[in-house]
């Protein structure tokens, strides 16, 4: 699926020499991306997880764009309401009004803390000028996002991360300066693999799993001005993968743990 994605995503961008888009200016050096914020603590995608990763330090929180039924942003990592809610249903099949009356379920299922499903107009208001914007955009229109990004004043703080063709191609014309991210094939595994890839699908930022990289091609897509950002959450996700991280001179992640993550770093005098 993947594959069929990025081909066609080549055959819209063209072969032309291209200048990446910059990524959102931060403060640090290496980037921490809080995947669906801080959820260590709050439920994931809700804006006490988002407002934690401010409070945490970390560059980015990650969140999962999504439509209701009457045409709303809002963010959802799943696309039911099931796992993480007491509702169910689709969200795409649900007004803003019935999922704000929804209660966002706790790790903590002692506490008394109500979490709610937010929108994006108030991610938006949560991180001006306090921290960027990851935006995987799982289902949405995006020029009714970029619309929304202007009106807070937010072009310079988002970058998007992109899952199909079609908001490849949605997101270059609507915001042909908006830093879009790709995630590296499982198949590419040289240098000379990810020039091909890079010339062919003309990403800003580079994902994947940290694994898939060595230190040779984090090099190469630096000299490009390429930054590597990738995922580093899994199960038992610590200070031996972030050792590995920076042996291979990775500059940013996406993590489970970033308050824990910036401690490592700052251990290291990395932030």
């Amino acid at each position: 699926m993947r594959l069929a994605i990025i081909a066609a995503i080549a055959l819209f961008a063209g072969l032309d020499a291209y200048v990446t888009n910059p990524a959102p200016v931060s403060k640090h050096k290496f980037i921490i991306a809080a995947h669906r914020g801080d959820h260590v603590v709050y439920p994931e995608n809700t804006l006490a997880a988002y407002q934690e990763a401010v409070k945490n330090e970390a560059d980015y929180v990650e969140i999962d764009l999504r439509t209701t039924k009457d045409g709303e942003l809002i963010s959802m990592h799943d696309a039911s309401v099931n796992r993480m809610t007491n509702g169910s249903g689709l969200v795409k099949d649900l007004t803003l009004a019935e999922l704000e009356h929804l209660r966002v379920k706790s790790k903590d299922t002692a506490s008394t803390e109500i979490h709610r499903i937010p929108t994006f107009k108030q991610i938006l208001k949560l991180c001006k000028n306090k921290i960027n914007i990851y935006l995987d955009f799982k289902a949405a229109d995006p020029i009714l996002a970029y619309q929304m990004i202007k009106q807070h004043g937010m072009e310079k703080q988002v970058l998007v991360y992109i899952n199909s063709t079609e908001q490849f191609e949605g997101w270059r014309k609507a915001a042909p300066k908006m830093p879009l991210m790709l995630s590296l094939p499982d198949s590419v595994k040289t240098v000379a693999g990810m020039d091909d890839f890079i010339n062919k699908y003309q990403p800003d930022i580079l994902d994947g799993t940290y694994k898939q990289y060595d230190a040779g091609m984090v090099k190469f897509a630096a000299d490009k001005n390429i930054p590597v950002w990738p995922d580093i959450q899994s199960a038992g996700e610590g200070p031996a993968d972030w050792d590995k991280a920076l042996v291979i001179g990775l500059t940013g992640l996406q993590t489970d743990h970033p308050a824990a993550l910036v401690k490592y770093l700052k251990g290291r005098g990395l932030r």
